[in-house]
């Protein structure tokens, strides 16, 4: 079951790369949970849907790259790497073009192969360091 679960979170990532919502209907769960404390008001399958394709809108080549991947039971652990062009910017701050890099860890919980929750957490302050946002700059 773990092997198989970790091919699920594999193709999650090929879902995400390519920006294929039809995987994602596929993949997670129709009551999927999400949680991500840098995107509170992203919560169900719809709202992540919606958030994925905001990301690809800004980031359109966006890639991720699993780096470890742990599984027991009906969880995945999952650590990567992500890796995009700030090429659209956003409605408070013009494109910067940069090359940005960010990690992440995210706990999958699987139920009748499909994603059914997601805990995550991933650098969002190096994120905005990078974009140059010196509110994020402590010094």
């Amino acid at each position: 079951m773990s092997e198989e679960n970790k091919a699920i979170i594999r193709r999650a990532f090929e879902a995400w790369n390519a920006g294929n919502m039809d995987l994602f209907d596929e993949l997670w769960a129709a009551g999927y949970v999400h949680h991500d404390p840098a995107e509170p008001d992203v919560r169900s399958l719809e709202d992540y849907k919606r958030y994925v394709a905001y990301v690809h809108a800004g980031y359109p080549d966006l890639h991720i790259i699993a780096e470890d991947m742990l599984a027991e039971g009906d969880k995945v652990a999952a650590r990567y790497r992500m890796r995009a062009t700030d090429t659209i910017g956003r409605p408070d701050r013009p494109p910067t073009g940069r090359q940005l890099t960010m990690t992440g860890i995210s706990i999958y919980r699987l139920a009748d192969g499909q994603i059914a929750e997601m805990w995550t957490n991933w650098d969002a302050l190096g994120y905005y360091r990078q974009l140059g946002d010196k509110e994020s700059n402590p010094s």
